[in-house]
């Protein structure tokens, strides 16, 4: 019964970190967001409009991540435990 307790600490740990990431990344992109995408658009060769649908695309997707491997197991963890 430990080894769950332990699994069960570690997924919650994980979701508070990736969901501090995804915050973390979304108020950047939110606040400077222009100054990025002028990097960005300058180093991969890639316009403003593409670049957009970029950001918008990675935050999605980790956030899809983030329910399904790490929040969806915790709560199966506390549910079950």
């Amino acid at each position: 019964m430990e080894s769950v307790q332990t699994i069960r600490e570690v997924m919650a740990w994980s979701t508070a970190l990736n969901v501090g990431i995804l915050l973390f990344s979304t108020i950047v992109l939110s606040v400077a967001g222009a100054p990025i995408k002028r990097l960005h658009a300058r180093l991969f060769d890639m316009s403003e409009s593409d670049l957009s649908r970029a950001y918008f695309q990675y935050l999605a997707q980790y956030k899809i991540a983030v329910l399904v491997f790490n929040l969806v197991p915790y709560l199966s963890l506390r549910i079950a435990g």
